[in-house]
């Protein structure tokens, strides 16, 4: 039914409104919701059972719990996992879960589709649909959680679509993972990644949320970065850099900066001595990202590009280190998601 209210969707506050305004229980029985949801991934009513029985029947017939729904599961052979998801309305979205060893990290997506059309980025090349509501970034995390039993520790808003151009729902989304009697996870583990959206990036540092924060820069200045992201004719460096300098002062948060290594284009000696000046008013960690294979006209550099590269920023004082590659054999990897709309029903596929 379309005027069923949508559980994923609310806030802590507003179930709580709901359970004593529109129900008649009490505060408890909220937090009793709450904790089946977020944290025992339970989305049947039925399920609820320390729930009375007429309560269940109120809530399910007002009440949708509906995380997506998943179509393929894809295991790289690193062990990452890519999942591909369908909302209410048949859009899809991927997201990845990356094993660490000693912590899980889901890459979530924000948009369906992006509408940003990086030259070297796979996701922007289907286009962009809508964005994700903030019970559909909350719902495939979930989701993913179920599908793999344990909880995740580590999120980066790091999938498809910029998660600045839906700052509300990406905002709401966050708050309910935060949440102490939802998801609870801690500050520090949550990560927004950026392309560089400047009026984002002050909303994200007004809105009191503390989480990291990544720059998506991948060319030192303005000409090159322009070639390769069209968002830099509406958000050039200067912006990006000032909102960046507001956004760290009001956080004390230290900046990563993400740099995608393309040979013979942003691999070049000269572009790595830019990078320290772009910086010198911010803390800031680099990150260099070899390119996974996506557009046949750009192509990886070979470690003796790389090291070099990486050489110069360091001995200029930046921390640098080369992100190692995970999930490249399923199209899992940085700038690789899509949304494949030709993928009926459910299939697990393994790389070995």
């Amino acid at each position: 039914m379309s005027d069923r209210i949508q559980g994923l969707e609310l806030s802590y506050d507003e179930w709580l409104t709901l359970i004593q305004e529109q129900f008649g229980a009490k505060k408890f029985v909220a937090d009793q919701i709450c904790q089946w949801i977020y944290q025992k991934k339970v989305f049947d009513w039925n399920g609820m059972t320390n729930l009375s029985k007429d309560l269940r029947a109120a809530l399910a017939e007002r009440v949708s719990i509906v995380p997506p729904v998943l179509v393929e599961r894809q295991i790289s052979a690193d062990g990452t996992k890519k999942y591909l998801w369908e909302l209410s309305d048949g859009a899809r979205v991927e997201s990845v879960l990356m094993d660490h060893g000693n912590h899980l990290t889901a890459c979530l997506s924000s948009q369906v589709g992006c509408p940003l059309k990086c030259a070297f980025c796979a996701t922007g090349r289907d286009g962009f649909e809508r964005n994700m509501t903030a019970g559909e970034i909350v719902g495939h995390f979930l989701a993913m959680e179920a599908d793999l039993g344990k909880p995740i520790g580590n999120v980066v808003f790091m999938g498809m679509g910029e998660p600045l151009l839906n700052f509300v729902n990406v905002e709401r989304a966050i708050r309910c993972l935060l949440e102490p009697k939802m998801r609870g996870m801690g500050v520090r583990h949550v990560t927004i990644s950026t392309a560089g959206v400047a009026d984002g990036i002050r909303k994200l540092a007004d809105s009191g949320l503390g989480v990291y924060l990544c720059l998506s820069l991948h060319a030192p200045n303005d000409e090159l970065r322009s070639r390769l992201m069209p968002i830099n004719e509406r958000y050039p460096l200067p912006q990006v850099l000032d909102a960046l300098k507001y956004w760290q002062g009001k956080t004390g948060v230290r900046l990563t900066v993400e740099y995608v290594l393309i040979k013979g284009v942003t691999d070049l000696p000269e572009l790595a001595y830019e990078l320290p000046t772009l910086f010198s008013d911010l803390q800031t960690y680099v990150n260099l990202i070899p390119y996974n294979p996506v557009i046949p006209s750009f192509s990886r550099p070979s470690a003796s590009r790389i090291e070099p590269f990486a050489k110069i920023l360091r001995e200029l004082g930046m921390e640098v280190e080369v992100r190692r590659e995970k999930g490249t054999d399923i199209d899992a990897a940085c700038g690789q998601l899509r949304a494949k709309k030709d993928r009926p029903g459910e299939r697990e596929t393994r790389k070995r």
